[in-house]
This record gives structure tokens, C-alpha cells and sequence, in this order.
């Protein structure tokens, strides 16, 4: 790069795992059982961490005791929210093998969301290999249970101690993990939503696509509101259409019979107010792959679409009055997939059917496809093997 100020070439260090520092936790903990498990309550012996500054780039990584962060009060992330993450798992199968669920595509929104708000990219292929150390490390800490897997929580945020708003010239990168259980306990449970007209998440030529700390806290409030009234989670709305963008923190899918009987699995596209999920892309590549490679249960293919088209409110309930809604659900990794029986819209309800398992079929199928190449029961290149 060149330095702006002497217009000097200047060669900034990536990541490079060769560096890395390994200082075992003297004191490591005791894994929770399984049954006691809550989402991101509990962490492991160890985290990764990796400086960067502006004038050497990425400093040697280390992966250290977990352990309190020491930053300054006037460090921009405080200030500014100069803040992204990312969300992503390892899965134990049977066999003991140990694997992580297409990091490669966190890695790429990560170094997306990065060069959004002015912090350093990095070599994904380089982060993904310290996380797998990382894993290795404290891999006794993966459940083995089915359902169960370490939730993998990379972070990178503006250090810089100044309270001028411009981009950081220090940041922080650190990764940290947390067993977690299945997203449902008890079986699958679908959910109320309540399509909200009184807040948006995010507006058009923002950053509601990118995985913003700051996307965050202000669906904390309209979540409140919603549990008052009687529903699990927001439907987002856009526009005065009212189109459908995301539910809750997941992105939405929504099953329709066609005019012509086919069966139309819909989910938003992608856009400035749609977060590109990983989950959203796996499910849309096995729809779409149903075609060349047929996934059982599924409708024939000459009898199934696959399309990412906008959808609104009006037309959700236009479908809903003609018997032509089939199943709306969530996708997102905590939960793989999350369906919904019953949409608030203006006052009244909508209701969508529910198999006896508490999901649609499609739901359902994708769940099982998903979990199958999550837990190596299906063969996949979706697949990165930390441990044989």
C-alpha cells in the first residue's frame, strides 16, 4: 500500500499461521453435561487473538488462556461501533472426526464487512486454518452428542485511542468458541412472527447486509414489543409494499403452490437490506441442485422452483386466503432452520400450515440435508476437516 502521507510504498504482514503462539491454559475448566448447556454461556480454555496496525500490518497470532481484553476507554470500538463478527461451527461425528461447515464463506463476508467500515482484511484460508488450531485445541470441549456442536465466534474491532471519527489505524482480530446444544431441545417448535410496520432493520444504501455489530442492538427493542405482543420474533418489512426481508437475525424462506400447482420455494434477494446467509446459500444450492441430482422427498423437479424474487405481505396473504402457503421459515446457523406457524400482520393473524413435526416437508428436508453434511453422515465438500 502506500502511506498517505509520504507517498511512500509501505508492505503490510497478512496473517501468517507459521507464526502463531501457543500458551496453554495452566488452569483449564470442566465442559458443562450437555443438559446444561445455554447458547453462547459457556467458552472454552482458549481464544485466538491477532493485532494489526496501520504501519506492519498483521502481528503473530497467539492462542492463549480466555481471558479479559485490555482496551483503552477512548478506543473507537467504544465510541463508534467500529465492529463485526461472525458466527460459524464444528461438528464431531460419529467416528470422532471433527469439521468445520463452509468457513470459506464466512471468511468472504467477514473481509466484506471489514472493507465496509474501514478495518483491515485478511487471508481467510489463513484465519480458518489458525481457527481449526484453535479447535484442535480445545476440541474436548465439542459435544459428541447429535444436535450439539462448538459455536465459533470470530470477532475484529477498531482499537485506535481516539475520539476523531476516521478509520483505525489499530485493530483487534480474536476468535472465541462456546458449546452449544440443539437450538431445540425438545423437538422442533415453530414460531409467531409479527410483521412489524412501526420499525425497519435496515433501510436501502445501508448496512443491513453486512454483519454489523451495529445491525444488532436496535432489534433488541422491536424483539421486546413483539414478545408483549403474543410472537417469538419480528418479520422485517421493506417499503410501503411491505416486502418481506428477514426474520428475527435469520433470513426467510417462504414455500407457495404456484397458479400452475408447482411448488415455489421463495426467499427474498439479495440486496443492501439482506444479509448474504450462509445457511440462506446452502439451502438455495440444494433446491437448486435438486434438478441434476434429485434429494428425496423433495417434489420432482419439473414440479419445483427454486426462486429469489421479491415477496410482500399482501401477497403472502393473498396466497393464505387461496390455500396456496405451504410453510414460511427462518434459516440461520444457531438454528439450521426455524418454522413459523402464525404471522401478525395489521391486526390479524395469519396461520401457516405445520407438519406433525412441527416443520413443513421442505423445511424438514432441508434441515436434514444441512445436518447430514454438517455431521459428515453425508459426504460433501461443504466440509473442512480440522481432524481426521
Amino acid at each position: 500500500m502506500t502511506d498517505p502521507l509520504t507517498g511512500k510504498t509501505v508492505t503490510l504482514h497478512d496473517i501468517d499461521p507459521s507464526l502463531v503462539k501457543i500458551t496453554p491454559n495452566p488452569n483449564p475448566g470442566t465442559p458443562l453435561p450437555s443438559e446444561k448447556l445455554s447458547f453462547g454461556k459457556t467458552f472454552t480454555d482458549h481464544m485466538l487473538v491477532i493485532p494489526w496496525t496501520s504501519t506492519e500490518g498483521w502481528a503473530a497470532p497467539e492462542i492463549k488462556p480466555y481471558g479479559p481484553l485490555s482496551l483503552e476507554p477512548s478506543s473507537v470500538v467504544l465510541h463508534y461501533a467500529n465492529a463485526l463478527f461472525e458466527g460459524l461451527k464444528a461438528y464431531r461425528s460419529a467416528s470422532g472426526r471433527i469439521t468445520l461447515f463452509r468457513p470459506d464463506m464466512n471468511m468472504r463476508r467477514m473481509n466484506r464487512t471489514a472493507e465496509r467500515i474501514a478495518l483491515p482484511t485478511f487471508d481467510g484460508q489463513a484465519l480458518t486454518e489458525l481457527i481449526a488450531s484453535l479447535v484442535r485445541m480445545d476440541e474436548r470441549w465439542i459435544p459428541s452428542e447429535p444436535g450439539h456442536s462448538l459455536y465459533i465466534r470470530p470477532t475484529l474491532i477498531g482499537t485506535q485511542n481516539a475520539l476523531g471519527v476516521g478509520p483505525s489505524t489499530s485493530a483487534l482480530l480474536f476468535v472465541i468458541c462456546s458449546p452449544v446444544g440443539p437450538y431445540y431441545k425438545g423437538g422442533f417448535k415453530p414460531i409467531a412472527l409479527l410483521a412489524t410496520t412501526k420499525h425497519v432493520r435496515a433501510a436501502p444504501g445501508g448496512i443491513g447486509s453486512y454483519k454489523l455489530a451495529a445491525n444488532y442492538a436496535p432489534g433488541i427493542i422491536p424483539q421486546l414489543e413483539a414478545a408483549m405482543e403474543g410472537y417469538a420474533q419480528n418479520l422485517w418489512l421493506q417499503g410501503k409494499e411491505h416486502f418481506l426481508t428477514e426474520v428475527g437475525t435469520m433470513n426467510l424462506f417462504v414455500v407457495l403452490r404456484g397458479e400452475d400447482g408447482a411448488t415455489e420455494l421463495v426467499t427474498p434477494p439479495l440486496d443492501d437490506v439482506i444479509l448474504p446467509g450462509v445457511t440462506r446459500d446452502s439451502v438455495l444450492a440444494l433446491a437448486r441442485s435438486h434438478a441434476s441430482t434429485p434429494i428425496t422427498g423433495l417434489p420432482p423437479s419439473k414440479d419445483f422452483r427454486v426462486l429469489e424474487r421479491p415477496i410482500s405481505m399482501p401477497e403472502l396473504v393473498r396466497a393464505s386466503k387461496e390455500s396456496r402457503l405451504l410453510e414460511v421459515f427462518g434459516a440461520g446457523t444457531a438454528a439450521i432452520v426455524c418454522p413459523v406457524d402464525r404471522i401478525g400482520y395489521l391486526g390479524e393473524d395469519i396461520h401457516v400450515p405445520v407438519g406433525e413435526k412441527g416443520m413443513g416437508p421442505i423445511c424438514e428436508i432441508m434441515h436434514r440435508e444441512i445436518v447430514g453434511r454438517q455431521t459428515g453422515v453425508i459426504p460433501s465438500d461443504w466440509a473442512y476437516v480440522v481432524k481426521e
